[in-house]
């Protein structure tokens, strides 16, 4: 599982550390392993052009000791100071030893530029000073940022103004929640983390979290020699309309690949959903999770009677009221893209795509119910949890009509098959960011497509 932290958890962590470390052990730490990732990235070191873009803190005084060591391994370093009078002594004093130079103006030509600017804690987006010399970046060199592009927001991942776009970042000690979310992990690029030795001194809880396949492994449901159908869960979709009768089959189609052993359907496109899956049971029954919402259209939405996990999605979440879902006694998972969460705050859609951590935990907590907020970076939200998951599976392709679809079937089959909202949540996304990745293999691909690559998906995680 990969791990994030806020600022002031990373800023404690280091202190912590440094008080039984010599002066500046960190940084060289810090620096040594920033030097061998553009190394890495420059393929040949000697004659290289590497220009640092250099701010007033510790994340210029990092980029001023790596720069140190690509110059001595015979690049030719050029510093360019933000602030020519507040330049990190030691780091300056160790590139001028190593024949690196220090000019007033970015170089026309580089093969790689070190965005040194500013540290996690800057907040705001650059100022005209620093966004002038990221605007002379020569075209064609490789950007790589030092711990957090400068101008995103480590917390939240907020790009409130001008930014670094960076080919790779380069981060120390532990993951930032800003380069796992969206508007921030979009400037990100290739993120590499350096170990420099917090892992024992940070809080046990993360403020952020982001499964992999071992993560996801051990949450599958997987049948025993005494299941039958009832026994591994009935999943229950009210989806669909004369409109959208596609909806409820792209529906059924996740849930049928997603652990339940039954998919019971109600809704007016029964003809449709039957001509693709006779397996499919139809009329009102008994369940032990609810789907309601993909392709209802103008039709007005009943939660369904019963004390079973609902997962609401699309024209269910219309006019949804927060004390209707909180008067719930079993687990509610709500599952928005941008504009649905929008109205469901009442906020425009842009302030949701610009402030996706803050929108995730206001649903969950307005709510009281688990949220995911689809999008470039799905996340998880649960009101009774710190932490919110990342899924760092997918594919631009699955922006596909249907998709979110496809995703709710998935999600409530993993409901009915016992996991909890949180859990579903996330291992319906990294299961359906998997397929999609799947399906597309680089080209279009359709809803449907990506339903049909969710065996594989789950194979994949289970090798026999």
């Amino acid at each position: 599982m990969r791990t994030a932290y806020r600022v002031d958890e990373v800023r404690a962590a280091e202190r912590e550390l440094m008080a039984g470390l010599p002066d500046g052990a960190l940084m060289l730490r810090a620096a040594a392993g920033l030097a061998a990732e553009c190394a890495r990235l420059l393929g040949r070191v000697s004659g290289s052009r590497v220009v640092l873009l250099v701010g007033p803190g510790d994340n210029g005084g990092d980029a001023l000791y790596a720069g140190a060591r690509l110059a001595r391994r015979g690049a030719r370093v050029r510093a360019v100071p933000m602030d020519p009078g507040r330049v990190h002594p030691g780091g300056l004093a160790a590139l001028l030893r190593a024949g690196g130079r220090v000019e007033d103006r970015v170089p026309g030509r580089a093969d790689l530029v070190l965005d040194g600017l500013l540290g996690i804690g800057g907040r705001g987006g650059l100022r005209p000073g620093a966004a002038a010399l990221v605007d002379r970046i020569p075209a064609g060199a490789r950007v790589v940022a030092v711990d957090l592009p400068s101008g995103v927001d480590a917390d939240t991942g907020e790009v409130p103004g001008a930014a670094v776009t960076a080919d790779l970042t380069v981060t120390f000690g532990a993951y930032k929640p800003g380069l796992l979310v969206d508007p921030g992990a979009s400037r990100a690029g290739e993120v590499r983390l350096v170990d420099i030795g917090l892992g024992p001194v940070l809080p046990p809880r993360p403020a952020l979290e982001s499964f992999d396949d071992a993560d996801v492994r051990a949450l599958l449901p997987a049948p025993t020699a005494a299941s039958d159908k009832y026994r591994r869960g009935v999943v229950g979709l009210v989806a669909g309309s004369a409109q959208y009768p596609g909806a409820a089959v792209l529906a059924v189609a996740g849930a049928l690949r997603g652990g339940a052993g039954a998919v019971r359907y109600v809704g007016p496109a029964a003809e449709a959903v039957l001509a693709r899956y006779p397996e499919v049971l139809i009329g009102a029954g008994r369940v032990q999770a609810w789907v309601l919402g993909p392709g209802l259209g103008a039709e007005p939405a009943r939660l369904p009677e019963g004390d079973v996990p609902l997962l609401v999605d699309a024209d269910g979440l219309r006019g949804l009221s927060p004390e209707v879902v909180r008067a719930r006694t079993a687990g509610t998972l709500l599952t928005p893209h941008a504009g649905e969460a929008a109205a469901l705050l009442g906020v425009a859609r842009e302030a949701v795509e610009s402030r996706r951590l803050w929108a995730v935990r206001e649903l969950s907590r307005r709510y009281g119910a688990t949220v995911l907020l689809k999008g470039a970076t799905t996340l998880v939200a649960a009101p009774d949890r710190d932490g919110v998951r990342v899924n760092p599976t997918g594919s631009p392709w699955l922006a596909t009509a249907g998709s979110g679809d496809v995703l709710s079937g998935l999600a409530g089959s993993l409901l009915a098959a016992g996991l909890d909202a949180p859990d579903a949540a996330a291992v319906a996304a990294y299961l359906h960011g998997r397929a999609g990745r799947l399906a597309a293999r680089g080209a279009p691909v359709t809803a449907h497509e990506v339903a049909l690559a969710l065996p594989e998906a789950w194979r994949s995680l289970t090798p026999s």
